[in-house]
């Protein structure tokens, strides 16, 4: 009986998959017909478009509808981004050496020594160092012990310590190690205990406001920052932002975020005042002195990282110098090996570069330009644009990936008439954050869901939450910061 229901379940299992291939080739197919007919009857009507513009208005709708449709992996269109790119533009006729308007489609390879890119690499690199060391579930230790037994206390501490491992390792990572870690804790309790769910929704909800933080905290930050600073040198003059200047913007309304979502799930499950000291339990496991040797060298990179990171303006190394520390330090000695970086998410790199690169084909091409001139007939006010692509930004993050959604808004709002667009880029990069809504809308809300003690309904009271309130509490500290004179 047990081998019939076994071979029952695989066969299901391949029947599912062959839907699921045949489904993703379909929708793939309609996402190449839909871009092809909307470049068409949008280019037919301007005699203005080139030839390159027309490529690159179609990769962008085409782009745009695979992360909507997820009919290949996020990181799958990033390359599919860069490959069109390099065939499209590299065989144009028009695109000739020399010539004006001539675009070297290695540019669009080199997206990959962006400086973004190497500042995430060396976040993902002290993330794993973190990880192998034990020092992220130390962490988890320390705030148990330091925190009270009180659910209200439990729930504000782990909720503080995601949101602040979140700014250095990523939110996906934090929310696996904090949700295993509390697991043996919430058996205890009983699945329907208030702290328990209470913990299971603040927790990864806590990892991405937490990544608001820093720049290496989430992807859309360093989309944001990239943007910023490439248009400050354009204009030579324009805002400079390093990892201190984002600290300033994201870390007060994370904290703030936190603080007040605490509150309100301490509200909603009615968090007693008794003490759960019966089922916390803290298992300190002695270190050798090589882990302990590890552990402190790991720490003072770390140290040495970060404070480089926040200092950069008076040293003037850049920040992706600095990432090359960890880069160097930790496999130099032995903490992280070969097998271990293969466990490095190349994939946000992946995705994070191939929007780089559709965002400098929308420049280079000059697509950027036009829409500048068919919108400057426009009156457009600042704070209006503000807020509507805030909340534009949650609603496009709740369904689709939030680097995709940063990587396709900001170069849009960026070229509004009559806006800041370094403004514009900060708020579209933290709101990006703010999307929590549905169990798929981040990878910590679904890492939460797998462990079957919510239903998709639970995660709305954060979705709306943090949804409504963050993009109006970044737009009101961005105002603030500009009117205090500090960007």
């Amino acid at each position: 009986m047990a081998d019939s229901r076994r071979s029952a379940e695989r066969l299901v299992n391949r029947m599912q998959r062959v839907v699921d291939a045949q489904k993703r080739i379909i929708l793939f197919l309609l996402s190449i017909i839909g871009a092809f007919l909307l470049t068409y009857f949008v280019t037919i009507q301007e005699e203005q478009f080139s030839v390159i513009q027309q490529y690159v208005f179609f990769i962008l709708i085409f782009a745009v509808t695979l992360w909507v449709t997820e009919a290949i992996p996020p990181f799958a269109v990033g390359i599919l981004i860069v490959g069109l790119l390099i065939f499209l533009i590299g065989q144009a006729e028009t695109n000739v050496p020399g010539q004006p308007g001539y675009i070297d489609v290695t540019t669009f390879i080199q997206t990959w020594s962006n400086s973004v890119i190497w500042l995430m690499l060396g976040g993902f690199f002290l993330a794993l160092a973190l990880r192998k060391t034990g020092l992220d579930a130390d962490l988890f230790a320390l705030t148990m012990s330091k925190v009270g037994s009180k659910p209200s206390q439990i729930l504000f501490g782990m909720m503080l310590a995601t949101a602040v491992a979140s700014m250095v390792m990523s939110n996906t990572a934090t929310t696996a190690m904090m949700v295993a870690s509390i697991l043996p804790f919430i058996n205890k309790l009983g699945k329907e205990h208030g702290l328990s769910k209470a913990l299971l929704l603040g927790i990864p909800s806590a990892a991405a406001i937490g990544g608001m933080g820093t720049i290496i905290g989430s992807p859309p930050n360093a989309i944001a920052v990239e943007a910023i600073n490439s248009m400050s040198k354009a204009k030579s003059g324009g805002i400079q932002i390093g990892f201190l200047e984002w600290m300033v913007l994201g870390v007060p309304v994370a904290m703030i975020l936190v603080l007040i979502f605490w509150f309100l799930l301490k509200r909603k499950f009615k968090l007693n005042e008794m003490g759960v000291d019966s089922v916390v339990e803290i298992k300190n496991e002695p270190s050798n002195l090589e882990e302990r040797f590890q552990k402190r060298i790991v720490l003072a990179v770390l140290a040495v990282t970060v404070l480089l990171w926040l200092t950069g303006r008076w040293h003037g190394i850049p920040s992706a110098a600095v990432s090359g520390i960890p880069i160097i330090f930790f496999p130099m000695i032995g903490i992280i090996t070969g097998d271990d970086v293969r466990e490095i998410p190349w994939d946000t790199l992946m995705l994070v570069a191939g929007g780089l690169s559709l965002g400098l084909a929308i420049q280079e091409s000059g697509l950027a330009e036009f829409f500048v001139a068919k919108l400057s007939n426009f009156t457009f006010n600042e704070y209006a644009m503000m807020t509507i692509f805030a909340f534009a930004t949650v609603l496009f993050s709740n369904i689709m990936s939030n680097t995709a959604t940063a990587t396709i808004l900001i170069p849009v709002a960026s070229i509004l008439p009559g806006v800041n667009p370094a403004y514009m880029a900060m708020v579209i990069g933290v709101s990006a954050s703010c999307a929590l809504f549905l169990p798929v809308s981040t990878p910590p809300n679904a890492i939460a869901y797998s462990t079957s003690l919510l239903k998709q309904s639970d995660f709305r009271f954060g979705g709306l939450t943090i949804g409504l309130l963050g993009p109006i509490l970044v737009i009101v500290w961005v105002v603030f910061l500009y009117m205090i004179g500090y960007f």
